[in-house]
């Protein structure tokens, strides 16, 4: 199994610190506004790692934290004339339903840096007494970045040319413009907790360094995040965690991509971040997610409305697949042994995921499954036990790699169901005024009355909604989603 290495920008094997035990760090969201489709991705990108490692039989902790002290969340509770703590609480139980929202699975361990605080003033004084930080008169304390050789490691820069990365910040007592907050002094109407120092609170960065320090170990295997935190977050994580330590902050780094909006990067300020409460009112859980994970995790988006009716195309040819699968094997006698096809859909799925968690190799194989799958159903020359066990073997292999990735978790009518709703209610359609039409155009059929039964059809389809004759009837479907604008 191999990992992209942001540390070494390369692919190694992926070795555990110990055997059969994982530990994953991922920075989580900063509660000072509604989660957008951003932190979305983040959260379902280690989701996503977790339960595959834990797939291929490893003992996961995975921790993602909230951060619920910062300066914009300080802004916006004294907008609201609140607490910044009563603020960012009422702001993570959003967040807890909007991720829910999405059935992202839960981190095992989710800290908030305010439940931190103590270890955090520890920390800092560690840094203090080893000569990393120093305090200032006015009681913020600064790490040296110049103490610390390996600075710029992660993201390959050099600490003498980075006055053009980062705000140059004169603060009073500041003695290199690099050098970053490790603990802030209280402003007038800022929350802030006592410490060596004064009062004041901890800076953004040392959060983080704390709460993996304290539930993951001097040293964890899986460290992570978005893609914009690589400078200056994480290289200054390991900046100030390596130097209290004096070990490996950690093993492997990973970035997801970003994400863009009709080619801009997302912002709040350029008016084009998606919140994750508008995505999920337009589409199901699984269309987002299948959307996200059919690229890469480290790449870019660029994401429209089209990706994601594209992705509902996709799932509605695959749930109807596995619904007709169903239908076939009701009432079968099944005695479920796992032989070469079944083996075969999870090798290339393992294949694809060792691959530094590709998900887009892996999802890329389900046209080709299901095509497979729907040959064999109307294939009338395999018949028996043999279809049974083709079919039989297609669905398991498929539900079970494939929900490690959370597809295929909804029960195929019901996710067929829910879609046909949603375009029926687009199109300001019933089933029952389609069902008249269907038996009127019956009526004018036997009738011999073939304009008119024509003509209904038509209706219909100028409606958005097809008919398919067969011998067991006419079976009606929605244009938009039966028309899948790839090869299947």
């Amino acid at each position: 199994m191999k990992i992209h290495n942001s540390l070494t920008n390369s692919k190694e094997e992926f070795v555990p610190i110990n055997e059969n035990e994982v530990k994953m760090y991922a920075c989580g969201i900063t509660v000072y506004d509604h989660c957008h489709i951003g932190h979305a991705r983040q959260a379902l990108t280690y989701e996503v790692m977790t339960q595959y490692l834990r797939y291929r039989g490893y003992k996961v902790t995975y921790v993602r934290n909230y951060t619920d002290v910062d300066d914009k969340i300080i802004a916006r509770a004294n907008e609201q004339g609140i607490n910044a703590l009563e603020y960012s609480k009422s702001k993570i139980e959003e967040a807890e339903k909007d991720l829910a929202s999405l059935n992202i699975i839960d981190a095992d361990i989710k800290p908030k840096a305010s439940e931190y605080i103590d270890k955090i003033i520890n920390f800092v004084s560690g840094l203090i007494e080893k000569g990393y930080a120093y305090p200032t008169e006015k009681g913020d304390v600064y790490f040296a970045v110049k103490s610390f050789p390996g600075y710029g490691k992660l993201s390959n820069r050099n600490p003498d040319d980075m006055l053009n990365g980062v705000r140059i910040d004169l603060e009073e007592g500041k003695r290199d413009p690099i050098d970053f907050a490790l603990w802030k002094s209280a402003k007038e109407n800022e929350i802030y907790w006592e410490s060596p120092w004064g009062k004041g609170r901890p800076g953004w960065h040392i959060e983080c360094s704390a709460m993996a320090l304290n539930t993951l170990g001097e040293t964890i295997d899986i460290h992570g995040g978005g893609k914009d935190l690589v400078f200056p977050h994480h290289e200054n994580e390991i900046a100030q965690s390596e130097c209290l330590t004096g070990k490996k902050l950690a093993n492997y780094w990973t970035h997801n991509g970003l994400i863009k909006v009709n080619g801009q990067k997302m912002s709040k300020s350029l008016g084009n971040s998606v919140t994750i409460k508008d995505l999920v009112a337009k589409f199901h859980a699984e269309v987002i997610r299948y959307t996200f994970l059919s690229k890469h995790y480290s790449t870019d988006l660029d994401l429209t409305d089209k990706e994601y009716a594209l992705a509902e195309k996709q799932l509605y040819y695959f749930y109807n697949t596995l619904n007709n699968i169903d239908e076939y094997l009701k009432d079968k006698d099944i005695q479920y042994v796992e032989k070469e096809t079944a083996k075969k859909i999870k090798d290339k799925f393992v294949e694809a995921m060792d691959d530094d968690f590709n998900t887009s190799a892996a999802m890329s194989e389900l046209f080709g499954i299901f095509k497979n799958a729907n040959n064999i159903l109307v294939d009338k020359k395999k018949d028996g036990i043999e279809k049974i066990e083709e079919l039989s073997q297609i669905k398991n292999a498929t539900v079970e790699v494939f929900n490690v990735l959370g597809l295929f978790k909804t029960n195929p009518s019901e996710f067929i169901q829910k879609l046909r709703n949603k375009h029926l209610n687009i199109l300001g359609m019933n089933e029952d005024e389609i069902s008249n039409i269907i038996e009127e155009r019956k009526q004018a059929k036997a009738d011999k009355d073939y304009t008119k039964a024509d003509e209904l059809r038509n209706s219909l389809n100028e409606k958005g909604i097809i008919l398919n004759d067969t011998k067991e009837g006419t079976t009606w479907d929605i244009k938009e989603l039966y028309s899948i604008s790839v090869d299947m």
